[in-house]
């Protein structure tokens, strides 16, 4: 005879510091979770960094003026939505992919625009993301929207500094396709 304990169903599992009695209002998942990628059964943290490269690729979103502000903006509604989101799922949970939108458009700040670019600070920032180079780390390890969203912020500045300086030495002239 078998006997059952705890339910069998993965979504009855509670992660610890999560409430599951907290509602997350539509708009603040559709938002925090970077349009829903990360309900992602796999690699949310990957597919929110593509929906965020998805985005960067709209023509005229690379210019200064409308990227900045978006950044600004992801970066202030962001910490809000991550906070409430961060109530409901636990400690970053895999929901909240706002912070890998956002520091995918870091990495790519004042780049010039093309595959060869976007590509290599695909890679890099999800390197940067995982390895979480100082300070980045110290914020993985606080709790809140601000720390959940300046991890990816430094990450996509680390990004983007890498970028500038192969930009610099000339690394994207070797691809078959332009930067």
């Amino acid at each position: 005879m078998t006997f059952q304990t705890g339910s069998q169903n993965p979504d009855d599992a509670v992660p610890p510091g999560s409430n599951p009695e907290i509602r997350v209002p539509f708009l603040v998942k559709a938002f925090g979770s970077g349009l829903f990628s990360g309900y992602s059964p796999i690699a949310s943290g990957t597919i929110g960094s593509l929906v965020g490269l998805a985005l960067y690729v709209i023509p005229g979103f690379e210019t200064p003026p409308v990227i900045i502000t978006a950044s600004f903006l992801v970066f202030v509604f962001g910490i809000k939505a991550a906070d409430i989101m961060e109530k409901r799922y636990g400690h970053d949970p895999a929901e909240v992919t706002i912070d890998e939108v956002l520091g995918m458009w870091v990495s790519l700040l004042f780049l010039p625009k093309g595959p060869a670019v976007a590509i290599t600070a695909f890679l890099i920032f999800r390197i940067m993301d995982i390895v979480k180079p100082w300070p980045a780390r110290k914020f993985d390890k606080v709790t809140g929207g601000l720390s959940i969203l300046m991890d990816d912020v430094i990450a996509g500045f680390y990004t983007n500094i890498t970028l500038h300086i192969l930009l610099r030495i000339g690394i994207f002239d070797l691809f078959p396709f332009q930067r």
